[in-house]
């Protein structure tokens, strides 16, 4: 019902929203967003108005949504059928409770609601010739001081009122652009780069498929390898910073190395494995007898010249090297 929806009221509204809304909208996306701070910091936008809207799909006034949505839709039923899905309730504990406010998330209508209710935001700020970009709930407007930017703030805020919406009054706040954080990226100078967060969010993944522990075959192991590295630069290789980018890559080899090293816990087993690998037999003894750390041997002259990285290429493990680089380079 959701979808069928969307798909007969977006060519409808989504004509009408204002160009600095980048969120679930044809042929836009958040690195559209994201480029478009860049753009402002190239101008000498060098401040940054982040306001943050505090549980923004749990708090949408369905009133005030409603009557948004009936500028654009005068069928009565279509109107009767959102509203019903807006008041369908939710089950807590098999208990249903009424959804008196917000827009239940993870629903392929919730997006296109979402663009309607701060539709009105966005012609605010276009009224006041504000340069801003906004992603669903994620927005942020580019000014040139600190003074400036304070002044617009407390106006955004006293408007996000009237729409009966709540900010988070610590996230809030008026930065310079290299403390920004927006949508998983950061700016150093007027390069994009990806957030801290988002990195150590990446390792963490990471360290997850390649646990030592973790009881699966090596083809599936690879398999939720490459789908993730794949889907994470597809997003986070918008980052302009390459320094990180190869040595991302010499982690995760030295990971797998260590699993395949735990794998071959038995002492002739390891060393028969390495010189089926073309290690020479004094090297492989010597891992073999080695009391060091599986993470410390992987990191071993022996250890790489086995696995090395054409023979873990050959088993499946792609390179954030050659994926940020398709990104950045998709003709060659």
């Amino acid at each position: 019902m959701q979808q069928a929806i969307t798909q007969c009221l977006q060519p409808i509204i989504d004509p009408d929203f204002s160009d600095h809304s980048h969120g679930f909208r044809p042929l836009r996306s958040a690195h559209h967003a994201v480029k478009a701070v860049q753009n402002g910091i190239k101008q000498g936008y060098v401040y940054a108005v982040d306001i943050d809207l505090s549980k923004f799909f749990d708090n949408v006034d369905h009133d005030l949504l409603m009557n948004r949505v009936s500028k654009w839709v005068d069928d009565k039923r279509v109107l009767a059928l959102i509203g019903k899905y807006l008041r369908a309730g939710v089950s807590i504990n098999g208990k249903v409770e009424d959804t008196l406010r917000g827009v239940p998330q993870g629903g392929p209508l919730s997006p296109s609601l979402a663009n309607v209710m701060l539709d009105d935001l966005d012609r605010y700020l276009e009224s006041k010739h504000y340069r801003f970009a906004r992603y669903a709930d994620d927005f942020v407007i580019s000014v040139k001081s600190f003074t400036e930017g304070e002044r617009i703030k407390a106006e955004v805020v006293g408007f996000l009122e009237t729409l009966k919406l709540p900010i988070n009054t610590e996230k809030s706040q008026v930065v310079p652009v290299r403390k920004l954080s927006f949508l998983g990226f950061v700016f150093k100078g007027k390069k994009i780069v990806w957030s801290p967060k988002s990195l150590a969010n990446f390792k963490h993944r990471i360290r997850e498929i390649t646990g030592r522990s973790w009881g699966v075959s090596w083809s599936y192991r690879y398999l939720q390898l490459r789908r993730y590295i794949s889907g994470w630069i597809n997003y986070f290789g918008l980052s302009e910073f390459y320094r990180p980018v190869p040595e991302l890559d010499h982690w995760i080899r030295r990971r797998i190395r260590m699993c395949y090293l735990k794998q071959w816990c038995r002492m002739k087993t390891r060393i028969r494995k390495l010189i089926s690998l073309g290690v020479s037999t004094k090297l492989a003894i010597y891992i073999g007898l080695s009391s060091k750390g599986y993470y410390r041997l992987a990191k071993t002259k022996a250890v790489q010249m086995g696995l090395n990285n054409d023979w873990l290429k050959a088993q499946g493990l792609v390179s954030v090297k050659e994926q940020w680089v398709k990104f950045h380079y998709p003709n060659g």
